[in-house]
């Protein structure tokens, strides 16, 4: 897989829910379980500051390597 998100256990360390973050974002709720899902190639530095503004952890906290190198989908061939 490469990148695993790790959302779902911020929100629970927080307390708070997908949808109270998705309105304090600015983002929708289906974006936000793409995200929580891994299904994402991307994401803005400004969401990514946001979501660690209001969960109060570090982007470490959300994303972790996994050790795998995910060649999937690679358009740097």
């Amino acid at each position: 897989m490469g990148i695993k998100v790790n959302l779902d256990d911020q929100l629970k360390t927080a307390g708070m829910s997908s949808k109270q973050l998705c309105e304090k974002v600015g983002i929708t709720e289906a974006n936000m379980s793409l995200l929580r899902t891994g299904q994402v190639k991307g994401i803005r530095f400004a969401t990514l500051n946001k979501i660690c503004f209001y969960l109060n952890c570090q982007v470490g906290d959300l994303l972790r390597f996994d050790g795998e190198l995910n060649e999937e989908n690679d358009d740097e061939n």
